[in-house]
């Protein structure tokens, strides 16, 4: 005999889930039961947005789909957010929520929502349990369907009288296999390399996609054995390593940053792993560049974006065969890598500018010096999620995380959590304005319970700073966008964790250096001095002609 949540917890453990991230309820306790005498760590979050941030991250991070768990009514619509992040982030997750019994109800329709129905336009599927015999199946279809490309979040509703019900003779748990993609098609390859060979001024994209854990292996094969330039986007920044001198840039904004100078000349751009969910990083027009989309899945054909041909297939594999055709002959691939160095100069201008506060460039500036290469930086959203886009150099994969497709204020600190909890053995540093920290905040307390080695820089404006910047730039008067501050030291050391504040920018370095060398929960508060905005994102950019 054994009850539906039983079974469940059985499933999950049948698909390698070592811990659960959310905030139980009465609707879960069975669940919560079963959890208990199981090999699954029950990870407890003070809201369940940030539960859903940290499945997802998860996902992002391993390949593997992600769980969280809340009860039914308020507490599934607190997922919500969350499950928004990881279908427009390609992040494989799980969310189980509970629900009042179906088959009788002694409390008629209090706390539910038909939560089926609400997550369905936000997963890859939305279903509800209505046997215990059909959870094995069940879970298994889930984690096949959130880990198939494109990848996304699964949701399961589990009423607490199926939970609770036991069954004679258990169905058998139904073993994983693993989900292999199909290379690209001979024609599709041969068309892509015959464009490649044509190209004066060849130019690689590096997109969302590529940033998956199993594209990043053979990037950089291809990248060394065409000899290519390339640029990223937000999310596709550190997929190729250090090392190769080909890299351009990253496209922070969607026009007129200086990388797009090298975007402007190219008449071929190879777009590998685009999602256009992502903010677009450049933007097509009837006289641009001819573009080859490469990637697990065909085009969302857009206004801004329109390939003249596709290569669809499992990305490392596909490059290997597109190398193979083009390897030796591409006589002009590095037509625009003279532009490099006046690319990357510019934008590290004034990098190491010593006024206080701050300026982005010298905080983007000081964070690399701490962070090792393999070192994880998270971010929220805010107006430094552009300056470090832009100035800060990856080497590595996923190693600067931020989210450019729903662009949420509040993941940066469970996002960073996550991180930490996968890889204790490597630096991790959260960095959120005060608008966004604010806004998961209480999960500090949830860093300390679990010991993790986590810093958290909050970055003080007193005011939703892009948001102001993006009024100001409209020529909009200055109104309802600022607001107070908790005391962050103060703050810090109320939850159990170090406080520390910035006083000078010259203490910014040896600050952080302190805080990852004690270990433990640390937040480091500074001021930011965004006056650079304006001067640089608009003024400076605005006056740069295009190029001819």
């Amino acid at each position: 005999m054994r009850k539906g949540s039983e079974l469940l917890v059985a499933a999950l453990e049948n698909e390698g889930v070592d811990r659960i991230f959310g905030v139980p309820g009465e609707e879960n306790l069975d669940v919560v039961e079963a959890l208990r005498t199981s090999s699954i760590q029950l990870v407890l979050t003070r809201h369940e947005q940030s539960a859903a941030f940290m499945a997802a991250t998860y996902g992002r991070l391993t390949g593997r789909p992600g769980v969280c768990l809340s009860t039914l009514g308020p507490g599934a619509l607190n997922l919500v957010t969350g499950a928004a992040y990881a279908q427009l982030g390609a992040m494989p997750m799980v969310m189980i929520t509970g629900q009042k019994g179906i088959l009788s109800s002694r409390q008629a329709r209090f706390q539910i929502v038909d939560t089926i129905a609400t997550m369905r336009p936000l997963t890859k599927v939305s279903r509800q349990i209505v046997s215990p015999a059909t959870i094995p199946t069940l879970v298994r279809d889930a984690f096949r369907v959130a880990q198939e490309e494109r990848p996304g979040p699964v949701h399961l509703e589990l009423p607490e009288d199926i939970a609770a019900e036991t069954v004679a003779s258990p169905p058998p748990l139904v073993p994983p296999h693993p989900i292999d993609i199909p290379v690209a098609h001979r024609t599709a390859l041969d068309r892509a390399a015959e464009m490649l060979l044509a190209a004066e001024r060849p130019l690689i994209m590096l997109g969302a996609a590529a940033s998956r854990p199993r594209a990043t292996a053979g990037l950089l094969g291809f990248v060394r054995r065409t000899g290519i330039p390339f640029f990223t986007t937000q999310m596709g920044k550190g997929t190729v390593a250090g090392g190769t001198n080909l890299y351009m840039g990253t496209a922070a904004l969607s026009e007129r940053d200086y990388v797009h100078e090298a975007i402007e000349r190219a008449d071929l751009i190879l777009a590998i792993g685009h999602d256009t969910i992502e903010k677009p990083p450049f933007l097509m027009g009837p006289g641009g560049p001819r573009v080859i989309h490469l990637n697990y899945t065909a085009a969302h054909v857009e206004q801004v974006y329109f390939p003249h041909a596709e290569v669809v297939g499992d990305v490392g594999p596909s490059l290997e065969l597109l190398a193979d055709r083009v390897e030796g002959r591409l006589h002009r691939a590095a037509a625009l890598l003279p532009l490099r160095d006046g690319i990357l100069a510019r934008i590290a201008d004034r990098a190491e500018e010593g006024r206080f506060p701050p300026t982005p460039q010298r905080l983007v500036h000081d964070v690399r010096q701490v962070i090792p290469p393999n070192g994880i930086v998270a971010l929220d959203n805010g107006m430094y999620k552009i300056w470090f886009a832009r100035n800060y150099r990856t080497s590595m994969a996923n190693t600067l995380l931020l989210d450019n497709a729903l662009a949420t204020m509040g993941a940066g600190l469970p996002s960073a959590m996550m991180a930490a909890m996968l890889h204790p053995d490597r630096r991790v540093l959260a960095v959120c304005g005060d608008g966004g920290f604010m806004m998961n905040s209480q999960e500090m307390e949830t860093a300390v319970r679990l010991r993790l080695n986590l810093v958290v820089l909050v970055l003080v404006d007193n005011a939703y700073g892009m948001i102001r910047w993006k009024q100001s730039v409209d020529d909009f008067a200055d109104f309802g966008m600022t607001f107070g501050n908790p005391d962050f030291v103060q703050y810090a050391r109320a939850y159990g964790a170090e406080g520390h504040r910035v006083e000078s920018t010259e203490a910014l370095i040896p600050t952080l250096e302190a805080a990852f060398a004690a270990g433990g929960v640390h937040l480091v508060a500074t001021p930011i001095d965004y006056s650079e905005n304006k001067r640089v994102l608009v003024e400076e950019l605005k006056a740069r002609l295009p190029v001819t």
